[in-house]
């Protein structure tokens, strides 16, 4: 049906006319062009699709006869396996040839085992042949034979420890041949010598080209040995050298001779070991100086003096047998403390003549060298640590039981300068001592230890005693403190009079004392050192328990600063003492103050309560007639107070400290006066001019030890400028503002008592003072 349509279809679309009726040969035509098209076509995949058919029908036929093959190989090969596993005689065969294996690997082996020991052998003839005529060419067979040894060891390693012996062998062959390479050598320079007398020789005297040849032979032996060794090499020719004096060194120091006695070691032994450097050092520069420069002059060792330096390589050569001397003298002074703090010091002095008087480095070009005492410390330093911590914490109590150590030392500075206790300056001087005993140390850690385990302990110590006073004098002063912990009788009578200022300025010049030295010695170049290696070593340090000398960053940062490790640069090594001491200084002069401000409330007293101030008199008070009145009576012991307390503080503190003082001091009298006197009382005339003369007398007092000091009571004696002016005006000088005028101008607003105190030149008071003070007088209220 669906082809029927679309034949319709197409018919419809080609004879929509009568007129395509005439082309219909020309559509039959077409039509069966494409039917034959389409037929061919047709036959064509008809074709195609047989092929493929027959293609897939052989492959697939191929593909089984591919698998039926591989069944019958796969079954072949499984019934030879099985045939295989049934016998036993390949197993057989291998253990028939098991056997006979094993020695042909055994002679093969020692095969080789001979083949290099006769190589080993050939080497150490070979290096033989060559001495001790030319120590150049019998060195090349000796470093082929140290090269296997190495190499044999390497190995042995891999192979689990195997061929022990032989490598043990090849290696004590090595060790060997050096020993004896370096003793023909050794030899012959000894022979050489003995022909030349030495050292019956002239020190100033040259020595002979045969000489000179002999020790560059010997150089030539160890040029590989000393530019391949991380340690230190002592030069042959300079041994061989050293041999005679290393033997007189041993009779006079380490035998049963008197001199051998370790108690003088600074006496015979170092000045001894000094003289002979002193003797030789020129002769063996000016000789052999050119030869070590040619040798090592372009090698990496080229910087370090001891290869450079004939008169450097003498001292390497000989410090062996000072090193054995100090061991020895070492083992008697631990014994010893006394002996043992005097020693290393006379061995770090040892050191420094060593270092300074010939360039020694010890072949550490750049730290230079550690010298005999570093040694020494490696092994004693905490025992020499605590003997020291020992002796100072010991010379530490006996200052601080001294008779004279809570004394003040008013001789220790110049007037205006604060003056410490005797025990401050001793314990500063002491402190001092201990930077001398550890500043010349070379390690980090051993000087930062000295610092944190003596000198800071002591400060601490110190501190505490200076705390613990001024609790006791707190204690003492307070009435809950007596109340709850009881003073004597002779406690309180010691704080009468000056005592309790005695105590204090004791407490603030030992403090500040302490604090000034520590400021000093932070400015120091060899503490301003150690703090920058504490900064740095804090900084890159990434174990903060063991900073250094197994002192954890917290208890260096505690001890020392809180800013170590940080990138704060303005901290010092004595920042929290400081700190601490600032505090108790600080303490101390709140106290002064207080004690100055209660001296004056108990001496004034009597004079607060006095009551004539309004009694109106016949005497002439006008002008400056008050000065001919003399000062109240009840003001004689405030005067006398006041002139005892200044002469006291003006001789034991400093004059900044003291003029503080007495300001905070003198302040509150002014406001005491102002409050129980002025503002307390009335005034008549009389009354004002005998409280100005009494101001006056106080002010006099006070200007007698602290020059303007007495403009802490600017405010009272301005006050009393204006309670004395006058009733009337004198005659002389009618311009004089009187009591009247200034009440009616005073009174009248704030503008024109600004001008009345502008006129009267009176700064420190406002209107509503002015009002008040005017007020007291009794004319006034009249």
């Amino acid at each position: 049906m669906e082809f029927d349509i679309r034949v319709e279809d197409y018919l419809d679309d080609k004879l929509q006319s009568t007129t395509d009726f005439d082309h219909l040969d020309t559509l039959l035509n077409s039509v069966e062009h494409q039917r034959s098209q389409l037929q061919s076509q047709l036959d064509n995949a008809t074709k195609e699709l047989e092929e493929a058919r027959r293609s897939s029908a052989e492959r697939q036929a191929a593909l089984a006869a591919q698998i039926d093959e591989f069944q019958k190989l796969q079954q072949s090969i499984d019934v030879r396996l099985k045939i295989v596993a049934a016998s036993d005689a390949p197993d057989e065969a291998i253990r028939r040839l098991e056997q006979p294996m094993k020695q042909l690997h055994k002679v093969d082996l020692a095969h080789r085992y001979l083949l290099l020991l006769q190589h080993v052998q050939e080497l150490r003839n070979a290096a033989r042949a060559h001495l001790p005529q030319s120590p150049k060419a019998a060195l090349e067979p000796y470093t082929e034979l140290k090269q296997l040894s190495l190499r044999l060891r390497e190995l042995q390693g891999a192979a689990d420890g195997a061929a022990v012996h032989l490598v043990a062998h090849v290696e004590s062959v090595a060790e060997a041949l050096w020993d004896e390479m370096k003793k023909t050598m050794w030899s012959e320079l000894e022979v050489l010598l003995k022909k030349r007398g030495w050292p019956n020789v002239d020190p100033e005297s040259e020595v002979d080209d045969e000489w000179i040849q002999c020790f560059e032979k010997l150089v030539d032996l160890q040029v590989p040995e000393v530019l391949y060794s991380p340690t230190l090499v002592t030069l042959l020719p300079m041994d061989v050298m050293a041999q005679i004096f290393v033997k007189e060194f041993r009779f006079h120091f380490l035998s049963d001779k008197p001199t051998s006695n370790p108690q003088g070691i600074n006496a015979h032994c170092f000045p001894w070991f000094l003289s002979l450097l002193d003797k030789w050092e020129i002769f063996f520069r000016e000789n052999f100086a050119p030869v070590l420069a040619a040798k090592f002059g372009q090698t990496e060792v080229s910087n370090k003096m001891v290869y450079m330096d004939p008169g450097c390589a003498f001292i390497a050569s000989m410090l062996p047998v000072m090193r054995e001397k100090v061991n020895v003298t070492m083992e008697e002074a631990v014994k010893d403390p006394s002996f043992l703090s005097s020693l290393l010091g006379q061995l770090m002095t040892f050191d420094d003549n060593i270092r300074s008087g010939y360039s020694y480095d010890g072949g550490d070009a750049e730290n230079g060298w550690e010298g005999l005492t570093g040694e020494v410390l490696n092994t004693h330093f905490r025992t020499w640590l605590e003997a020291e911590k020992k002796f100072a914490l010991e010379r530490f109590n006996g200052i601080m039981t001294s008779s004279d150590a809570r004394k003040i030392d008013y001789d220790f500075a110049v007037a205006g300068k604060t003056k410490p206790t005797f025990a401050a300056v001793r314990v500063a001087d002491l402190l001092r001592s201990v930077t001398t005993q550890y500043e010349r140390l070379r390690r980090f850690s051993h000087k930062l230890r000295f610092l944190i385990d003596i000198q800071l302990a002591i400060l601490d110590d110190y501190h505490d005693h200076l705390k613990g006073t001024l609790e006791a004098y707190q204690t003492m002063t307070s009435t809950v403190g007596r109340a709850f912990v009881g003073v004597t009788k002779e406690q309180l009578a010691a704080l009468e009079g000056t005592g309790a200022l005695e105590t204090l300025c004791k407490v603030y010049g030992s403090a500040d004392h302490i604090i000034n030295a520590l400021h000093d010695w932070s400015n120091e170049e060899f503490f301003v050192t150690l703090w920058e290696q504490l900064q740095t070593r804090a900084k890159a340090n990434e174990d903060q328990s063991n900073l250094a000398g197994g002192m954890s960053y917290d208890h260096v940062k505690d001890r020392i600063s809180s800013v170590v490790g940080t990138e704060d640069d303005t901290g010092v090594l004595f920042d929290e003492t400081i700190s601490a001491y600032t505090m108790r200084r600080k303490r101390a002069q709140e106290f002064l103050t207080q004690v100055l401000i209660q001296n004056q409330k108990k001496a004034f007293a009597a004079y607060l309560k006095r009551p004539q101030w309004s009694t109106i008199s016949d005497e002439p008070t006008s002008g400056e007639a008050y000065y001919q009145l003399a000062p109240t009576a009840e003001l004689g012991e405030p005067l006398a107070v006041l002139k005892r307390d200044l002469d006291f503080l003006s001789h034991a503190l400093g004059t900044a400290v003291f003029r503080r003082i007495w300001r905070e001091a003198l302040e509150e009298l002014n406001n005491m006066l102002w409050s129980d006197v002025l503002m307390a009382n009335k005034f008549a005339a009389s009354g004002a001019a005998q409280f100005r003369r009494d101001v006056d007398a106080i002010s006099s007092v006070v200007e007698r030890y602290i020059p303007d000091g007495s403009i802490a009571l600017e405010s009272i004696k301005e006050a009393l400028h204006l309670l004395n002016l006058p009733v009337e005006a004198p005659e002389e000088n009618s311009n004089t503002m009187t009591l009247k005028n200034a009440v009616d101008r005073v009174f009248t607003d704030n503008t024109e008592a600004k001008k009345v105190l502008e006129e009267l030149e009176i700064e420190s008071l406002s209107p509503p003072h002015a009002r008040q003070i005017l007020q007291r007088r009794v004319e006034n209220a009249e």
